[in-house]
C-alpha cells in the first residue's frame, strides 16, 4: 500500500499496491471522513477497474452510504454527474494516463470539488491503515444505476457555435475519449483512431503530454484534409491538439483561444497556470477578460476558480476547466471551442496560433537536486534583482524573460519553466539557471 495516496489522488499497481480488499477500506474510509450519504461512483475500461468497483461499492455501501453507479465514462462525465445528481461526493475508478497495469481512485466532495492530499487524501490514508473505520451502519446502503452519458452529452453540445462543417482525426488510445467524444457526433466529422476500448493500450499509452504518442495522430493530419487533431488520455480530463498541418500545438495556446471563444459570449475571470506564456495573458485582457494566475495542480486550480468565480481555466498539461461543467475539465468542450474560433473567424488553428505564439519557451526541464530548498535559496539570492512571486515555487520575472523553479512533490527534482522575446535570451538564461540548479 505505501505510496499510493499521492497529492492528487490515490494511484497503485493493480494486484501489488491495490487490490480489492484494498479497494474495500477506502470506500469506508471515505465515508467516515466525509460522512457522505450519497455518493456516484464510475470507472474506466481497465480489465480491473470493475472489480475495484464491486469490493470500493461493498466499503461504501457498509458505512450505510448510498451508491449511483454511472458504469463506464470519462471523468468529466463523473464530475458532471456528482454536480447534476446533487450527490455528496463521486469517485472515479481511473489511473489516467498510467499504464494498463496501474488503476486508482480520482475523489471529490460534492459539486465535483476535488479531495486533494491537503483536504482528505491524508486522512482518509490514516483511517484505511489505523482501521479507525467509523462502526458499519445498521442499515446497509443501496446501490442504483443511472446513465449519465446522455446528460452530459446534451449539456456539452449547447457549447456549440459552429457556422459551418468541421473534420477533426481523433486519437482516442483504446480508452474513455471514446465516450467523451460522444458530444460531437452530429455536429462534427471525425476520423477515429484506435477507437476500441481496451485498458491494456494495445497501441500507446494515453498521454498527449508524451509527444511520441502523437506520431499517428500527426501524420493521419498531415495525410488528409482536417481542420485540426485531438488526443485524448486515459480518462479523458485532458486533450493534446494539433493544427491542420499535423505541427503540435502548445497547450497554453489553446488555452489562450479557447479564452477567446468564451469572451466573446461573457466577460469574466480566466486563469491561466502559472507556466503559460506571457502571451495568454496578453490575450486574455485583449479579449476583455480578467487575466489571474494559478499555481499547477487541478486541485488548487479548482479552489482558485471558485473563490474569483472565474469561468474558464487551462493548465500547461491539457486541462481545461469549465465553471458550467462544475468548475472541472471537459475535453469536449474544449474540442467544442477550438471549433467555435476556427468556424467564426476563418482561419486555419495554424493562422489563429501565429500571432499569439510570439514568445520562446523552454519547455519543462526536470533536473535531480540534493536539496530542493538550498537551491530555491541559491535563486533568490541571484535573482533578487527581478519581481518575485511564491505562488508554486518561485516565479521571477524581467523585461525580456521570466522563469519559474517548482519542487517536485515527490521525487527529488526541481522543474524549471522559462520564456523569453528572443530565442538567444531564452537559451542563455536557460543554460543559466540550469547550471545554477545542478550545480547547487
Amino acid at each position: 500500500m505505501s505510496g499510493i495516496f499521492k497529492a492528487y489522488d490515490i494511484r497503485g499497481i493493480y494486484g501489488t499496491s491495490l487490490n480489492e480488499g484494498l479497494a474495500h477500506d477506502i470506500g469506508r474510509a471515505f465515508v467516515t471522513f466525509l460522512k457522505c450519504k450519497k455518493v456516484v461512483i464510475g470507472y474506466d475500461m481497465r480489465p480491473h477497474s470493475k472489480p475495484l468497483f464491486e469490493s470500493l461499492c461493498k466499503g461504501i455501501t457498509r458505512q450505510g452510504a448510498d451508491v449511483i453507479n454511472i458504469g463506464l465514462c470519462s471523468t468529466p462525465m463523473s464530475y458532471y454527474a456528482n454536480g447534476s445528481l446533487g450527490a455528496d461526493a463521486s469517485i472515479m475508478i481511473t489511473a489516467s494516463h498510467n499504464p494498463g497495469e496501474w488503476n486508482g481512485f480520482k475523489l471529490c466532495r460534492e459539486q465535483g470539488i476535488p479531495v486533494s492530499g491537503a483536504t482528505g487524501i491524508k486522512e482518509i490514508e490514516a483511517i484505511v491503515l489505523e482501521k479507525s473505520f467509523a462502526a458499519p451502519a445498521s442499515t446497509v446502503g443501496t446501490v442504483s444505476s443511472y446513465d449519465i452519458v446522455p446528460a452530459y452529452v446534451a449539456h456539452v453540445k449547447k457549447a456549440a457555435k459552429l457556422t459551418r462543417p468541421v473534420r477533426i482525426a481523433v486519437d482516442f488510445a483504446n480508452s474513455m475519449g471514446i465516450l467523451e467524444a460522444q458530444c460531437l457526433e452530429g455536429l462534427i466529422d471525425m476520423t477515429r483512431l484506435y477507437d476500441t476500448l481496451d485498458g491494456t493500450f494495445p497501441n500507446h499509452e494515453a498521454n498527449p503530454l508524451n509527444t511520441e504518442t502523437l506520431e499517428v495522430l500527426e501524420k493521419t493530419v498531415r495525410e488528409g484534409t482536417y481542420d485540426f487533431g485531438v488526443a485524448f488520455d486515459g480518462d479523458a480530463d485532458r486533450a493534446g491538439f494539433v493544427d491542420e498541418k499535423g505541427t503540435i500545438v502548445p497547450m497554453d495556446m489553446i488555452t489562450a483561444l479557447i479564452a477567446t471563444s468564451i469572451l466573446e459570449q461573457e466577460r469574466g475571470v480566466i486563469f491561466y497556470d502559472l507556466r503559460s506564456s506571457w502571451s495568454v495573458k496578453e490575450v486574455i485582457e485583449a479579449s476583455g477578460g480578467t487575466p489571474m494566475m494559478s499555481r499547477v495542480g487541478h486541485a488548487f486550480i479548482k479552489q482558485q476558480m471558485r473563490d474569483n468565480k472565474a469561468i474558464f481555466a487551462g493548465e500547461l498539461s491539457g486541462h481545461y476547466y469549465f465553471r458550467d461543467n462544475y468548475t472541472t475539465e471537459s475535453s469536449a468542450m474544449a474540442v467544442l471551442y477550438i471549433a467555435n474560433v476556427i468556424t467564426k473567424t476563418g482561419k486555419t488553428l495554424s493562422e489563429l496560433i501565429k500571432p499569439i505564439q510570439r514568445y520562446f519557451a523552454s519547455g519543462e526541464i526536470n533536473s535531480e537536486v540534493h536539496s530542493s530548498a538550498a537551491v530555491l535559496d541559491a535563486i533568490r539570492k541571484k535573482y533578487n534583482d527581478g519581481t518575485l512571486l511564491e505562488l508554486d515555487g518561485i516565479t521571477v520575472e524581467y523585461a525580456d524573460w521570466w522563469f519559474n523553479v517548482r519542487c517536485s512533490n515527490t521525487e527529488p527534482l526541481v522543474r524549471l519553466n522559462l520564456e523569453a522575446k528572443t530565442k538567444a535570451v531564452m537559451e542563455t538564461r536557460r543554460d543559466e539557471l540550469l547550471e545554477l540548479i545542478r550545480g547547487t
